[in-house]
């Protein structure tokens, strides 16, 4: 949904050949569906390197090889620091950090010399906001990804960049529990702000 999906779409619209993963097996259906009729849909957990071997073999089988690896899989979670378990920890720093950094390696011996890699961070990566510190650091530490991976796979001809968006209202804002009503005001102290 949200970025993901309409960067499928992107991509389809100028020719390529696109695969998409997602957890939710109904959704990712439904989405493939809106990005073109050639999408290969995969269902996969970025936190099981089980799954991301998974993916691999089967954009090896129905691709051959990868030009473009868009990571974008993430948690938007709220953790201010007197309220914040460990469980809540684990479940943002799994996907938004390690399911980053083991998604490219999974996917890495398929891609050839010019291939690109965009990491999908945030513009909290270099601001500070109350209750994000978690999910800051994610997205810092994805940013930081981007450098050394991009000096890293240099000597292959892999380019590495980290896109990091501002605030866009998309259905991840709507996950965390928050009502209606306090999107809403979020989104109006965002724009304000803007």
């Amino acid at each position: 949904s949200g970025i993901g999906l309409a960067t499928a779409k992107l991509l389809a619209s100028h020719g390529a050949r696109v695969a998409i993963t997602g957890l939710d097996g109904a959704r990712l259906v439904a989405a493939g569906a809106q990005v073109g009729a050639d999408t290969i849909t995969v269902r996969a957990d970025v936190r099981s390197p089980t799954d991301l071997v998974a993916l691999r073999d089967t954009i090896a089988r129905d691709f051959g090889r990868l030009d473009i690896l868009f990571a974008n899989a993430g948690v938007a979670l709220s953790t201010p620091i007197e309220t914040t378990d460990e469980a809540r920890y684990a479940a943002l720093k799994d996907v938004n950090v390690k399911g980053v950094f083991f998604t490219v390696q999974a996917v890495l011996p398929l891609m050839r010399t010019g291939a690109v890699i965009v990491l999908n961070t945030s513009w909290l990566n270099k601001v500070g906001t109350p209750g994000l510190s978690l999910l800051s650091a994610s997205k810092a530490a994805v940013r930081s990804f981007a450098r050394t991976l991009s000096a890293e796979l240099l000597p292959r001809g892999i380019r590495v960049n980290a896109v990091s968006p501002g605030a866009i209202d998309t259905p991840i804002r709507r996950r965390g529990g928050s009502t209606e009503d306090e999107v809403r005001a979020s989104n109006d102290r965002l724009a304000a702000r803007i």
